[in-house]
């Protein structure tokens, strides 16, 4: 769960890292006269993604008259298709250097990893690509609760000698540095980073931070989250495309395969996957894959990741399938509900809910082929032919197999060969 750079620098400030003085946040202009503002500050969008920068969320304000107007168009910005609700205010510092400084965690060892570089307030990703000497990491091995005094010794050397610091700047960039660490430790995060940290004439300062909590961990950050005044679960994604927070605002797991602005190569055929577990989900994306690679030269692409979660209830169903039809890179589904704890029921009647709420309204209808085998098999049986029967229109392009007589292999290959000719005879 990632945490908005106004409530990240709360938790520095009660950790003892220098922040800037915080004037507040607003989700109007009619609340902006309230705050003590002391000019210049800076009026930033508070949003849960990169880029504000770049994309103009990030503005110095010198008058009141020029707050409002500048909030004004902030709250109209939608950054990455993400609109703004809230601007917070903060002082605007005079930098005299910067530096980069971030804990996270090595995906491959799983040990913490502190990473900082003289080169901050840039885009770090960036400088690791063409410049990784500029970027150093120390791996802290056995997890240790606080850092060492010879790497933050180490650490220090580097910076201060980069950033030409002094006796005293140097010896705050030390506390800052073991002080992070420590936070990322105690709160359970998955990253803590502060982007840049400025050097200003007087003090070293947390000009940016970006904390994301690790959600396994939650339950014993009540406390934390009471004191940022957050009282339900957020994404986890720090960038969440349209698809995924729709998703989880349904309640439902979903992963993004291809970034929103992907373009649609007209040769290939996008599957969408609508499996009955995370692991079958998996397993779907493998398969499709690799009948596409054997089969079809390559030219399949599997583009999501999803899981109902055990025993969905019908309604999560029918979403599940809207936001794949919604969703115009989607060619065909390929979905499969192997019974267990979900019912298979349920299932259907739930892609049958979908088909016939489409077809209702207008909507775009696209083919879904799949299989269900497993609990209340018989009346999911029963359900879907008396549901043909009675409306065989808004169902002709959903291709069902009813029990284990067809291993799913050959399912999701019928339904990419199937998908391919659909989609040639739609642009003939």
């Amino acid at each position: 769960m990632r945490l908005y750079e106004h409530e990240s620098k709360r938790v520095f400030e009660q950790s003892g890292i220098p922040i800037p003085k915080q004037f507040g946040v607003v989700h109007s202009i009619n609340e902006i006269e309230k705050l003590d503002l002391k000019f210049p500050v800076m009026a930033k969008a508070a949003v849960l993604i990169g880029g504000r920068g770049k994309a103009g969320g990030i503005k110095k304000v010198n008058s009141l008259k020029e707050a409002i107007n500048i909030t004004e168009e902030l709250l109209k910005l939608r950054i990455k298709e993400h609109p703004v609700q809230t601007v917070f205010f903060e002082e605007a510092v005079e930098e005299h250097g910067a530096c980069y400084l971030g804990v996270t965690t090595d995906p491959n060892t799983f040990n913490n990893v502190l990473i900082v570089s003289a080169s901050g307030g840039v885009d770090i990703e960036e400088v690791a690509q063409t410049r990784p000497e500029a970027i150093i990491k120390r791996e802290i091995v056995n997890n240790d609760r606080s850092l060492q005094n010879n790497i933050i010794k180490e650490i220090t050397d580097i910076l201060a000698q980069d950033l030409q610091l002094s006796s005293k700047q140097k010896e705050i960039l030390a506390i800052i540095i073991n002080k992070v660490y420590r936070t990322y430790q105690d709160i359970d995060a998955k990253l803590c980073e502060i982007n840049p940290v400025i050097i200003t004439p007087d003090n070293i300062v947390a000009a940016d931070a970006k904390i994301v909590l690790d959600d396994n961990g939650l339950y014993r950050q009540s406390k934390l989250l009471e004191s940022l005044g957050i009282t339900s679960k957020r994404h986890d994604v720090a960038e969440p495309t349209p698809n995924e927070e729709q998703a989880y605002n349904q309640g439902f797991p979903y992963v993004d395969l291809l970034p929103p602005d992907v373009t649609k190569e007209k040769d290939k055929l996008y599957v969408g996957i609508v499996p009955g577990g995370a692991g079958y989900g998996i397993f779907s994306i493998d398969e499709v894959m690799n009948i596409g690679n054997k089969f079809f030269d390559g030219k399949v692409v599997p583009i999501n990741f999803m899981d109902s979660g055990g025993g969905p209830p019908q309604n999560r169903v029918a979403q599940m399938f809207h936001l794949l039809m919604d969703y115009p890179l989607t060619d065909i589904i390929i979905t499969s509900r192997f019974g267990g704890i979900s019912s298979c029921d349920v299932f259907i009647r739930g892609l049958i809910q979908a088909f016939r709420e489409r077809h209702r309204n207008n909507q775009r209808l696209i083919p879904v082929y799949g299989r269900m085998v497993g609990t209340d098999l018989p009346s999911a049986k029963n359900y879907l032919e008396k549901a043909k029967n009675e409306t065989p229109k808004a169902l002709q392009m959903m291709e069902i197999v009813v029990g284990n007589e067809q291993i799913m292999a050959d399912v999701i290959k019928e339904g990419i060969k199937r998908g391919f000719e659909i989609k040639k005879e739609a642009s003939a």
